[in-house]
C-alpha cells in the first residue's frame, strides 16, 4: 500500500483524470442537445428539436400571426 505522498499524489492524479472525464461527457451531451433544435420560430427565436413541436408552439403562442410555409403541411 502506498503511504503519505505517494498517496496523495496518487488522489491528485485521480482526482484530475476524474475531473477531465467529467468535463469531456458534459461537453458532448450539451453539443447533441444543442445540434437536435434545428427548428427556430420566426418571431420569438425559441428553438424546437421537431416540426411537430414547432407547429404547436406556434399554434399556441403567435396564433395571430401568419403560419410559416414550412408547417403549413405538418399534422399536429
Amino acid at each position: 500500500m502506498a503511504r503519505g505522498q505517494q498517496k496523495i499524489q496518487s488522489q491528485q492524479k485521480n482526482a484530475k483524470k476524474a475531473a477531465e472525464k467529467k468535463k469531456s461527457q458534459g461537453a458532448d451531451q450539451k453539443m447533441a442537445a444543442k445540434a437536435a433544435l434545428v427548428h427556430t420560430c420566426p418571431v420569438c427565436r425559441t428553438q424546437m428539436p421537431d416540426p411537430k413541436t414547432f407547429k404547436q408552439h406556434f399554434e399556441s403562442k403567435h396564433p395571430k400571426s401568419p403560419m410559416p410555409p414550412e408547417l403549413a403541411d405538418v399534422q399536429a
